[in-house]
């Protein structure tokens, strides 16, 4: 590791990238808040918090954090076994003796630790339809139906990012301090910290409250349009808190002073956690595999030399120094959090918008101020590596219409198709047919109803009915030697659909 530059305390000028950025990618607000040395040298906003309404974006506007809140969980996890209550070698089941994943083995070794890490052996984004969108199952089943959840690869041997073994922690949480998930985490790390502005979800946040709305584009171009706040009050250990750059910056001083909150009358820390439960988080855990080449040439400078995931961090390199961060995904809403510890340097930036490409480079603009950084327009980068995701997912598309036989028909009239489906983990679907067409219903799920246009063949495109979701899917059935349906399975039908709509690990087959 490289030795930490002299970086200057001055926050950087960051009203032209912003700016820039805001025109680029489309966000109609953004807030930044930059610490250094102990202190908050930078915390406000630009732009509107809706699209089209005057009230401003400013340092106290909350946003939906999303997995941000990851390192909230693990905090939590570290506050309780500083109290002897609970250690991260435990096994899962010393805690939730009813627990299962798919594979007795890993059922029997899973410990707390694993639950944070990402190295279960689940795929990427595997469960998250029990969840995301908002469902009706309660936390308790959603952790119960994970023994239906199928493992894709052997426990602990690779990185798949997961959400839903957070719900498992907050179970663990709830289980071991006796508090609700969302009251632990208020009075024991919200007030402590002073993070005022925080509330865990969106319907905890007061009517008339200074937040910002997400805002999302409809088949990933096009007019924005504003987007519905999400709860996720059945996993709110994996993403449920919002909260401002000014509550940030505070989380961030915490951090960076190795949980120390300030000092006792005698003298003593007065500490959120230990200094050895800090080392603990910050630790990679499992390495994450680097790409040989950017996605573009221009990000070149950003490819890290090591990365990886430790507890509820993620952990890499940027020009020699360790960076300790983690980025936040919810519908209308991204953002990121950066932490520098040789430099004793945070930076969060908060967004309306679902383009990561926003958030990155306003963070990767600030990170080469304070490392006196040659001049790269991250803007310009960013740009490019959306357009070439943006180009692969129309050339893939480009693809299915080439593959499609448009004078194919059906093998069964409408009727046939139209059944109560179910999967072992998620649950019931229903597809019937309503006016001529069929409308797909998931039971758990409100958002999810939308209508199958034929495909080719025995397959349909599922268009929901919300199309902020940009998660349109198809749906292939497969018959039996009778002509009667035996399995429906589903994929997402663009590559830029977010990972969480797991359609691809379903397996319904029709009920009776």
């Amino acid at each position: 590791m490289l030795a930490a530059p002299a970086a200057p305390a001055v926050a950087p000028a960051l009203d032209p990238v912003v700016e820039a950025v805001r025109e680029t990618f489309e966000v109609p607000g953004i807030a930044v808040a930059i610490v250094k040395d102990g202190e908050v040298v930078l915390a406000r906003g630009w732009g509107q918090r809706e699209q089209g309404r005057p009230e401003p974006v400013d340092a106290g506007t909350r946003f939906a954090i999303a997995s941000q809140t990851k390192a909230f969980t693990a905090a939590s996890l570290s506050i309780l076994a500083d109290e002897g209550k609970l250690s991260l070698d435990d096994r899962v089941i010393e805690h939730l003796p009813w627990f299962q994943m798919s594979d007795p083995f890993v059922t029997r070794e899973m410990r707390l630790r694993d639950l944070l890490t990402h190295r279960s052996g689940l795929a990427l984004g595997a469960g998250d339809l029990l969840f995301w969108p908002t469902t009706t199952h309660p936390t308790r089943e959603i952790v119960r139906r994970l023994r239906h959840v199928p493992l894709e690869t052997s426990f602990r041997a690779q990185y798949a990012y997961d959400n839903v073994l957070y719900a498992v922690a907050q179970l663990v949480i709830e289980e071991v301090s006796g508090l609700s998930f969302g009251d632990f985490v208020h009075e024991r790390i919200f007030v402590p910290v002073g993070m005022d502005g925080a509330v865990i979800n969106s319907d905890h946040l007061p009517a008339g409250a200074n937040a910002a709305t997400g805002h999302a584009q409809p088949g990933f171009s096009g007019p924005l349009v504003t987007v519905p706040p999400m709860t996720w009050s059945n996993n709110q250990g994996a993403g449920g808190i919002y909260a401002s750059v000014d509550d940030i910056a505070k989380w961030m001083r915490v951090q960076l002073d190795g949980g120390v909150l300030g000092g006792n009358e005698d003298g003593s820390e007065r500490r959120l956690f230990s200094a050895e439960r800090h080392r603990a988080m910050w630790e990679l855990v499992t390495p994450i595999r680097i790409p040989a080449e950017p996605a573009v040439p221009a990000l070149a400078p950003a490819l890290p030399q090591f990365a990886g995931y430790g507890e509820g961090w993620s952990v890499s390199e940027y020009r020699g120094q360790r960076l300790v961060w983690h980025t936040g995904g919810w519908p209308g809403m991204v953002s990121r959090v950066t932490l520098v510890p040789q430099l004793d340097l945070g930076i969060v930036v908060l967004t309306n918008q679902e383009v990561g490409a926003a958030f990155n480079a306003v963070t990767m603009e600030a990170l080469d101020h304070y490392l006196g950084a040659p001049d790269t327009d991250w803007v310009a980068a960013y740009a490019a590596a959306v357009a070439k995701g943006r180009e692969k997912a129309d050339e893939k598309w480009s693809g299915h219409l080439k593959a499609r036989d448009r004078r194919s028909k059906p093998s069964l009239p409408l009727s046939g198709y139209a059944a109560t489906y179910a999967d072992p983990w998620y649950g019931e679907v229903v597809v019937a047919k309503e006016g001529g067409r069929l409308v797909m219903r998931f039971a758990h799920t409100a958002a999810l109803v939308g209508t199958l246009e034929h495909w080719q063949h025995d397959t349909f495109l599922v268009r929901w009915h919300d199309r902020a979701l940009n998660a349109d899917a198809f749906a292939s059935f497969a018959l039996d030697p009778d002509g009667k349906v035996r399995e429906l399975r589903m994929e997402a039908a663009s590559s830029l659909t977010d990972f969480s709509f797991d359609f691809h690990h379903l397996r319904l087959v029709p009920k009776g």
